[in-house]
């Protein structure tokens, strides 16, 4: 631990940063409904004298002594959450400490990284002569992929360097994460009666399609994340059981490595099968960071461990090499009674804090 870094200082970011996440928890915030947890986020800031700007759900700041001519990294988190499902037996929006947890809804998904990002940019707030400027940005819609979380926060901010996304990782590196690829796709036939030899069955037809993505597999495998994952996951067809459908539709889940561009997987798909083939975006792509940067290798040198993603955060947003590490653990989220313990809270902000000061101090 750096010597910037004493007991006492630790232990008030940490009462601090945990009191800011009683108070997320007990405001829902479900994706397009951030409005009260991000007023909670100003609020906070304007108690640190932290100037700061808004825009929709999204809060954003710059450190005080912010230079033009110096790279810029980002430190990024969301306050949405998904809705609670039914096997709470706890009121996910009544914050509950107990047995050195804190119980509630997005306490892990990703509040506890979120308050402990915000709580290292203000413990690097008033700092003179950084190497880094450093960004803030409390961001909405992460849980959707929406288009108005950090989406719109990034053309605000200056040119980012490379940045830190705090999601869920045991502060562990996640050094790659794969993007995400969703496709609908249409079998086309003619339809015919059931009981009879006519008609082009449409459901025959996507079902060797769909044969084909299931064994299908990418030649190029990354060597973070490993190979392309393909899954179908919807099929619709038919609308009685006496007519040939005309149509079948189903749904792709394709999970990208950074081997492949998005527009490459759709390519080869298209030539592989008959159905026509349709992307619902091109947005999410796969991002990493390279092993040798130093703040990967700060986390290193603490004894963390590197490793591929296979889920999708924000990462997939930012053109800039990224690094996902956060407090907290990625089987607890989206589950019933999801909580982070108080220690990893304080073991983010300073783990967040000792990288950072080998990288920017």
């Amino acid at each position: 631990m750096t010597s910037s870094l004493e007991t006492d200082h630790l232990q008030t970011l940490t009462q601090e940063a945990t009191e800011l996440l009683t108070q997320l928890i007990s405001t829902p915030s479900f994706s397009r409904e951030e409005e009260k947890t991000a007023g909670h986020i100003e609020a906070f800031l304007q108690k640190k004298g932290i100037p700061f700007q808004r825009k929709k759900n999204n809060i954003w700041a710059l450190n005080r002594h912010f230079d033009p001519a110096l790279p810029t990294l980002l430190l990024n988190s969301h306050h949405d959450t998904v809705k609670p499902n039914k096997s709470w037996t706890l009121d996910p929006f009544t914050p509950l400490i107990r047995d050195g947890k804190l119980y509630g809804l997005g306490s892990n998904d990703a509040g506890g990284c979120l308050v402990s990002l915000i709580a290292t940019f203000s413990h690097f707030y008033e700092r003179k002569g950084l190497r880094y400027n450093m960004a803030l940005a409390a961001t909405a819609e992460e849980e959707i992929s929406g288009k108005e979380g950090l989406e719109i926060v990034i053309p605000e901010l200056p040119p980012i360097e490379f940045a830190i996304v705090g999601e869920p990782t045991q502060m562990h590196l996640a050094v790659a994460e794969k993007g995400l690829l969703v496709l609908d796709c249409t079998a086309r036939g003619k339809s015919g009666h059931a009981a009879r030899e006519e008609g082009d069955n449409a459901l025959y037809k996507a079902i060797r399609d769909i044969e084909w993505i299931r064994s299908y597999r990418f030649p190029k495998v990354s060597p973070t994340l490993g190979p392309i994952k393909m899954s179908v996951t919807i099929i619709n067809a038919g609308t009685q059981h006496n007519v040939v459908p005309d149509t079948c539709t189903f749904t792709v889940d394709v999970r990208v490595t950074e081997q492949y561009t998005l527009e490459e997987i759709i390519e080869v798909i298209e030539a592989h099968i008959q159905s026509e083939v349709g992307a619902r975006s091109i947005r999410l792509r796969p991002s990493s960071i390279p092993l040798e940067h130093p703040i990967v290798q700060a986390g290193v040198k603490l004894g963390r461990t590197t490793y591929g993603s296979p889920t999708t955060s924000d990462q997939a947003l930012l053109d800039c090499p990224s690094l996902k590490m956060g407090p907290g653990h990625s089987e607890r989220s989206h589950t019933a009674d999801e909580f982070i313990y108080l220690h990893e809270i304080e073991e983010g902000i300073a783990q967040y804090i000792t990288m950072l000061e080998a990288v920017a101090g």
